[in-house]
């Protein structure tokens, strides 16, 4: 236990020592000061909550670049994207700051500057997580008492309207790409995989004796590289393809080299799909004659979403073919498209209430249990 008392120059000296057997002190002017610092400083021992106060020296810059080195078994697009957002919306403005120096309004500060810098909600969400995982970890390091970002909120994002393709216009899509998008162009909007997961599918991962695709593997393109790694969530799954799907792509595997490792969808000089060019040089182009200008590649995953919706489809259903990591994030994303069944939820609740007050030979009529409430209360 640590304890108090008068040092020389005639200041009360709290002195103990801290989890690991160092000695350690501070000088207060008056005892009762020395005494409740030594009591909170006990206090956050037993709790295993003490902090070095020395350790919160380090810079935000210094320790947000030991965090980074701890995410290399991230994806290369997830860290390039958390490189980004250190250097130009973390560096900047709290990199000189010492972590000790950081609390809830400071980050609140930051987060109006971006603000008022133009950086959109997004961007500033993203940079705020980043934040709130240096931080977490500088915690966990007994460096920071607490996480300074905890709680503290970003500005909401802004509502947009996803579009939905209907089957007409999806058609008429594939039918302005050359050969063989229009397969990759059915293939995304009738079975919601990912672009990165179609430009990664290879042809011994397809099963068209069995309607079904299995998707084991993504491929991104970072800073210029392209990176061969796995799904969004790290998981492998089997989707369903539609019959007609399932033909024009047997047709087009029929042209493919024989190796079972081979890709299906591929640049025309045969290199892997790279989503920058296949953009600029496919979809824009392809899209515009469509008359379907502004629309992005991510929203054919958005329309299967929405016809298997429309089909009838279970929502887990839908959660397994869209490779989302939870339920939760199928109805988060999509929940406002399966339909309202109250109205049949309301019904079969009244079957089941007629059917109970049927079988009870001694219930009254609905509207005589409460005749005579009113005298009786």
């Amino acid at each position: 236990m640590g304890h108090v008392r008068k040092n020389s120059r005639g200041r009360w000296q709290a002195r103990y020592r801290d989890p690991m057997g160092r000695e350690r002190a501070r000088n207060f002017t008056r005892r009762l000061d020395a005494e409740r610092f030594l009591s909170l400083i006990e206090a956050d021992k037993l709790r295993g909550q003490w902090v070095d106060p020395e350790a919160g020296k380090i810079t935000v810059g210094e320790f947000a670049e030991r965090w980074y080195a701890t995410t290399v078994s991230l994806k290369p697009k997830t860290r390039a994207g958390y490189r980004s957002l250190l250097d130009s919306r973390v560096q900047p403005y709290l990199g000189p700051f010492q972590l000790r120096h950081i609390d809830p309004l400071v980050v609140r500060e930051w987060i109006a500057d971006l603000s008022a810098a133009g950086i959109s909600a997004s961007r500033i969400r993203q940079a705020r997580n980043v934040l709130h995982a240096v931080f977490t970890l500088a915690q966990e390091a007994s460096l920071v008492a607490r996480n300074p970002v905890e709680g503290v909120k970003t500005p909401p994002l802004p509502s947009s309207d996803r579009r939905y393709l209907a089957t007409n216009e999806v058609q008429r899509l594939a039918a302005s790409m050359p050969s063989p998008h229009d397969v990759l162009t059915q293939v995304l909007a009738y079975t919601g995989i990912r672009f990165g997961e179609a430009a990664a599918l290879r042809r011994s991962r397809c099963d068209l004796s069995a309607s079904r695709l299995h998707i084991a593997e993504s491929l991104a393109e970072v800073g210029g590289d392209l990176h061969f790694g796995p799904t969004k969530n790290h998981r492998q799954r089997s989707v369903v393809v539609p019959a007609t799907v399932r033909d024009l792509l047997a047709h087009h595997l029929d042209t493919l080299p024989p190796e079972p490792d081979a890709l299906v969808f591929t640049s025309p000089t045969g290199r892997p799909l790279r989503y920058s060019n296949f953009r600029n040089r496919v979809w824009v182009p392809a899209t515009t004659a469509a008359g379907l200008t502004d629309l992005d590649i991510h929203e054919l995953r958005h329309s299967a979403a929405s016809l298997m919706i429309r089909a009838g489809a279970d929502p887990k259903l839908v959660q397994n073919q869209l490779g989302h990591a939870s339920i939760s994030i199928t109805y988060d994303v999509y929940g406002h498209l399966f339909p309202d069944r109250l109205d049949e939820l309301g019904e079969d609740l009244d079957r089941l209430l007629r059917g109970t007050r049927a079988s009870s030979p001694n219930t009254r009529p609905i509207g005589e249990e409460g005749r005579g409430l009113g005298r009786s209360i």
